[in-house]
């Protein structure tokens, strides 16, 4: 009997050993390796494009004890109206389209997540491998959306043409922090929301291999807030 349960427990030791080593040591170890990408103070580590969107005039960045705090964007009819701010330790996007960039350009290989809300009819994504530039970038982007006309949820990879890449339930209700995960490896991407898989999909064509991460306020009638957003960068053997 002894030498039977010592046999099953050594079976399940190499099991779990052979799992661990099959993945990047940084997703097997699921503790260590992430960078804080919002140090919930200020905007550092983030920047916005001067042209947001056609609606925006001017971006007007204001700070507080020399540490930029917020984006806001001058309309046409002169209006200031706040796009991406810093309040009580959360990161709050609102107002005209607009994207809230990294700083860096390379991210290539990660776990990617955030904590998030979003508010009745508000839409917003995660983007990643983006690139800095006016209106939508061109990137991946894991969606984040309650209950907005368009009907491509939380959870998606927006790639409206992909079916497979697409979440059209309801995975959280409006106002509710919900946690949402993308993993990029290669051309292999998985996106968790609540820990939930989504997405597990490898892009036939590779399409976007590195980039900045940016986060998404659609159009006027959203407010997102983020809580928590980090990183862990994965070393890959090729």
């Amino acid at each position: 009997m002894m030498k039977r349960w010592l046999l099953g427990l050594a079976v399940l030791l190499t099991g779990i050993w052979f799992h661990s080593a099959s993945l990047p040591q940084a997703v097997a170890d699921d503790d260590k390796g992430w960078v804080q990408l919002f140090n919930g103070k200020d905007l550092t580590g983030w920047k916005l494009h001067d042209k947001p969107s056609p609606s925006i005039v001017t971006v007007i960045k204001k700070e507080k004890d020399g540490k930029l705090i917020a984006f806001y964007g001058k309309l046409k009819d002169g209006k200031e109206v706040p796009l991406w701010r810093v309040e009580d330790g959360l990161l709050i996007g609102s107002g005209p389209a607009s994207h809230l960039f990294s700083q860096r350009d390379d991210y290539q290989n990660f776990v990617y997540r955030v904590e998030a809300k979003i508010n009745d009819h508000g839409n917003s994504g995660q983007y990643f491998r983006t690139q800095f530039g006016p209106g939508f970038p061109k990137g991946y982007e894991a969606q984040i959306n309650s209950t907005h006309s368009d009907k491509i949820r939380t959870g998606s990879l927006y790639f409206p043409t992909v079916k497979e890449v697409l979440v059209f339930d309801q995975l959280h209700k409006p106002d509710e922090w919900f946690k949402q995960e993308v993993t990029a490896i290669g051309n292999h991407i998985v996106i968790k929301v609540n820990g939930k898989t989504t997405v597990d999909w490898k892009d036939p064509k590779n399409t976007y291999t590195k980039g900045h991460f940016a986060l998404q306020g659609h159009d006027p009638g959203t407010v997102v807030h983020f809580r928590k957003v980090e990183v862990k960068e994965l070393s890959v053997n090729k």
